[in-house]
């Protein structure tokens, strides 16, 4: 487990306390640097005394011990620091990203440090041992073996680094192109990776010179040429093997790049050339200093290991300065981008991270992450605009649009369609097709793309469906046609009626005038004897006037007499209708109801007092049909509200037949002498002023006949102004209804 993966506690105010043992740890750090401080100190006194060299292993023991535990407290400090860091940096992880790099920074610049340092402190005091032995010359002679052999190392890895690169670039070409911002941003990957601080990509090809095809950091003109001759080149195309050279301040290197003709690279460091420039002055000098050296060793090793101990900690301590630093530009667009994906996640899609200024891997992530939102954005903005419309355009349609998955699942529903399926039980939208339409679910199973389909949930209806999608989902319009099939059949039926009238209506009138001129001849020479001739004539006169009377339905369904509109008492006709039936029907008891003031309405009287009559005339019908001695009541109610006008018969009678939504049709009919006109009469009579007529069941049973009219549309084709005069039958009855008002 991490350092900082250990489990913290809260303190009140919020704030994360870290665990206890890494207090313990700091304790025991500082405790055995000052147990080491107080060792070193009495072996050195103890050795200053006699004035002898401290073998090695103890010196370097010694160093070892001092630098741990001081290594330990820089690095301690150096995460204490991290931790405040964190605490103004922390994103969603904790700032514990933070603290790791850190912490691995300095641990992985600490552990080559301190055996650089230890093994300098061992070879040192090899070296001083031999200057006060007789193998003093040998000694030296190793001493400049090793010195070559660290020059040797050094230039063994710059060469390798630059070898590695040249034969990366060369491999990659095809996938990184030398000269694109792709090869480019690859070039540079290889320069960081490689700690390299200068590189120059160019071709040579004899008289044409040098070309340049990337570089980063080169040094100036001057200074590349006087390295970078035609001599070198020469001999690099003959010999593969790269060209190494140093100056106080940079180790450079040039190489061919392999598998491609004419390509050089070349790349300076400073790492290393202040380390190899001293190894190489330190080499021509030890000869002047040995005898200098020999005469003050003690002195020189204690100096040589204070030395060693103070430079190990001043890099171990700028190292960890250096990986705060890191840390810090390396967690705080981290913790930038996390905090903003975030927010992408709890919806909000306006966030952005600050523009990057450098040009890295991490700058490349904002970018690409501030284009991803700005793009979510612009396509969320179009989806929800796109969406509003479809629904305003759905909400505003009449027919029925209804959206499925494909698991024919209800994705999208409007007004029109939960109207036309009376979908009472609540939200369609996450139902199954099967469910909330059964109908429309079969049509599908059926792969059909149009077809006419029945539903019956409540009031039954005719749907002409058509079906559009593919596998992913499909869409269903439909359109309520019911009333269009009832106009088109009750216009069949018109001109049945009307074929009919005129087939039957011209015989009518010879066959009663023949039928009633044989009864006044000849029906006196039979009532002595026989009474079937009169019965017989009796018959065929009554069996006309029976025709006459549907062929004068027929007739009046045919051909309806446009209707001249003026303002009328409904008062009036309403009470004729009722005085009409109440003679003829005295078990029968009619109730007029109405508001003051008497309710008026712009219709043609004829019509509405045909209509009014037929109605009434259904109702005295329907009690008559409880039995013979049977009585009831039939009401009729004038009500005005909201610019309507509503006329409401009621009856107590037997109520409405089960095939109640086929009334109004022409030639439907319950009785067995009726000619099923009457009420699709009066049908369309409420249909040309601007009405409607339903039914419904009486409570305690019996029937309610409603008629609604649009009494403001109503008004407006009044003509009452223009033809003031009311003549013949228009004209109200006052004898007849002022008759009922007692």
């Amino acid at each position: 487990m991490a350092l900082d993966d250990q489990p913290a506690a809260d303190d009140p105010r919020g704030r994360r306390w870290p665990p206890r043992w890494p207090a313990i740890v700091e304790i025991a750090v500082v405790a055995a640097a000052l147990a080491m401080a107080a060792t070193t100190y009495l072996v050195l006194h103890h050795n200053s005394d006699t004035q002898q060299l401290l073998s090695p292993g103890v010196a370097a023991l010694l160093l070892l011990g001092d630098l741990i535990p001081v290594v330990g407290i820089i690095i301690m400090i150096g995460r204490r620091i991290a931790r405040r860091r964190s605490a103004r940096l922390s994103g969603m992880g904790g700032g514990k990203l933070h603290v790791r790099l850190v912490a691995i920074f300095s641990l992985l610049a600490s552990v080559p440090i301190v055996l650089t340092v230890i093994a300098a402190s061992i070879m040192f005091q090899s070296v001083n041992r031999f200057w006060a032995s007789n193998r003093a010359a040998n000694a030296f002679d190793a001493t400049i073996s090793l010195v070559e052999d660290a020059q040797y190392q050094f230039i063994q890895r710059w060469t390798g680094q630059a070898r590695l690169m040249a034969s990366d670039i060369g491999k990659n070409r095809e996938l990184y192109p030398i000269g694109t911002k792709v090869g480019h941003q690859y070039f540079l990957s290889e320069i960081y990776l490689r700690s390299l601080n200068q590189a120059v990509l160019f071709t040579y090809a004899g008289s044409n010179g040098i070309n340049v095809l990337d570089v980063w950091s080169a040094p100036d003109d001057k200074t590349f040429f006087s390295r970078v001759t035609p001599d070198l080149l020469k001999t690099l195309r003959k010999d593969e093997k790269p060209f190494i050279n140093y100056t106080p301040d940079t180790v450079w290197v040039v190489t061919r790049v392999p598998e491609v003709k004419d390509l050089y690279l070349y790349v300076g460091t400073g790492e290393d050339a202040s380390f190899l420039n001293r190894q190489h002055m330190a080499a021509s000098d030890v000869l002047r200093d040995f005898k200098a050296l020999q005469g003050h060793s003690h002195a020189l090793q204690l100096r040589f290991n204070a030395a060693l101990f103070g430079v190990a900690a001043l890099i171990v301590a700028l190292t960890t300065w250096i990986a705060l630093v890191v840390a810090d530009r390396v967690v705080r667009p981290v913790n930038q981008l996390a905090d903003a994906a975030r927010r992408v996640a709890e919806g909000d899609l306006a966030v952005r991270v600050p523009e990057p200024t450098a040009d890295d891997e991490v700058a490349t992530l904002g970018t690409a992450f501030n284009t991803m939102t700005q793009r979510l954005e612009a396509q969320t903005t179009a989806l929800e605009n796109r969406r509003a419309l479809i629904e305003a355009v759905m909400s505003g349609v009449t027919a029925g649009v209804i959206s499925i998955d494909a698991g024919r699942t209800i994705q999208l529903v409007n007004s029109s369609a939960v109207a036309l399926l009376n979908t009472a039980e609540g939200d369609p939208v996450g139902r199954p097709l099967k469910i909330v339409a059964p109908e429309l679910d079969a049509l599908l199973d059926e792969g059909q793309h149009e077809a006419i389909v029945q539903i019956s949930d409540g009031e039954p209806k005719t749907l002409a469906v058509k079906i559009t999608g593919d596998a992913e989902g499909q869409v269903l319009t439909f359109d309520d046609i019911t009333q269009q099939l009832l106009d088109q059949r009750r216009a069949a039926w018109s001109d049945v009626a009307r074929r009919i009238a005129h087939e039957i209506k011209n015989p009518l009138t010879p066959i009663q005038l023949a039928a009633e001129r044989l009864q006044r001849r000849y029906g006196k020479q039979f009532d002595g004897q026989d009474a079937t001739f009169n019965r017989l004539t009796d018959t065929i006169v009554r069996q006309v006037g029976d025709l006459r009377r549907m062929v004068d339905e027929f007739s009046s369904f045919a051909r309806m007499p446009k209707p001249v509109f003026r303002e009328e008492s409904l008062v009036d006709i309403g009470r004729q209708a009722l005085f009409l039936h109440e003679v003829a029907h005295p078990h029968v008891a009619f109730r007029l109801d109405y508001d003051e003031p008497p309710p008026m309405l712009v219709c043609d009287r004829r019509q509405i007092g045909q209509a009014l009559t037929n109605i009434v005339k259904n109702a005295v019908e329907a009690i008559e049909a409880k039995g013979d001695d049977a009585r009831g009541e039939i009401a009729m109610t004038l009500t005005e509200d909201d610019g309507a006008t509503t006329i409401t018969v009621a009856d107590d009678g037997v109520g409405l037949p089960s095939e109640r939504a086929r009334l109004v049709e022409p030639y439907m009919t319950t009785r067995a002498r009726g000619t099923g006109l009457g009420l699709a009469i009066v049908k369309k009579i409420a249909e040309e002023h601007f009405g409607e007529i339903t039914f419904a069941d009486r409570p305690g049973g019996g029937t309610v006949v409603t008629m609604r009219f649009d009494a403001r549309t109503l008004a407006a084709l009044d003509i009452s102004g223009a033809h003031p005069e009311a003549s013949g039958d228009d004209a109200p009855l006052p004898a007849l209804t002022r008759n009922r008002n007692s």
